[in-house]
């Protein structure tokens, strides 16, 4: 792991504490949305660290941190499963390929109506705190500005922090570090 890298993550928990983040102070009246950027081969350290540190510490503060964690490529398998359009669109991966499947589930996997269905399973307004996770294991099916975009209205005064395995600037996102997503300018870095 990099110097830099690991001086990163060693700054999330003390940030995610922090009321600009829990309390939507100092985010220009915005609610909270953090963007954790992180180089993409660190993928497997990321997984490591938020399910061995991050999400232990959270759950130890006093009073405890309500707060749930989102897995985007899981949400995406279930609302599949759950239309039974998991089978078929393997099937029709198999014989049309990838771009004959990435348009017919595209109305299906919309970003606004994950991002309904999403808060609607989670009670958000009684959440600290949102972590959404598999951003990258879930291209191409979505794309992170857009449902960024679509989660904003249904958040209320919860605040989200999504773990990028890219680079954010804070104008831009760079999933991979080699794919451009359009500019997205109401997340904050979380760390610089």
């Amino acid at each position: 792991m990099s110097g830099d890298f690991e001086s990163r993550l060693n700054q999330v928990l003390p940030r995610l504490l922090s009321a600009d983040v829990l309390d939507n102070q100092g985010a220009g009246g915005e609610i909270g949305f953090w963007i954790f950027d992180y180089p993409p081969e660190q993928e497997m350290t990321m997984r490591a660290w938020l399910a061995e540190v991050i999400e232990p510490s959270l759950r130890k503060q006093v009073p405890a941190i309500r707060f749930q964690t989102v897995d985007l490529f899981q949400t995406a398998l279930d609302l599949l499963e759950e239309r039974n359009l998991f089978d078929k669109a393997c099937a029709m991966q198999a014989q049309k390929g990838d771009a004959a499947v990435l348009a017919s589930l595209r109305s299906v996997l919309k970003e606004d109506r994950l991002a309904a269905r999403m808060t609607e399973k989670l009670d958000v307004a009684a959440l600290d705190l949102l972590i959404i996770k598999g951003v990258g294991a879930v291209y191409p099916l979505l794309r992170t500005h857009t449902l960024l975009s679509a989660l904003h209205p249904h958040m209320r005064q919860t605040p989200l922090l999504m773990l990028y395995p890219g680079t954010y600037n804070g104008q831009s996102l760079s999933l991979f570090n080699t794919l451009s997503d359009d500019n997205y300018y109401r997340a904050f870095r979380l760390v610089s």
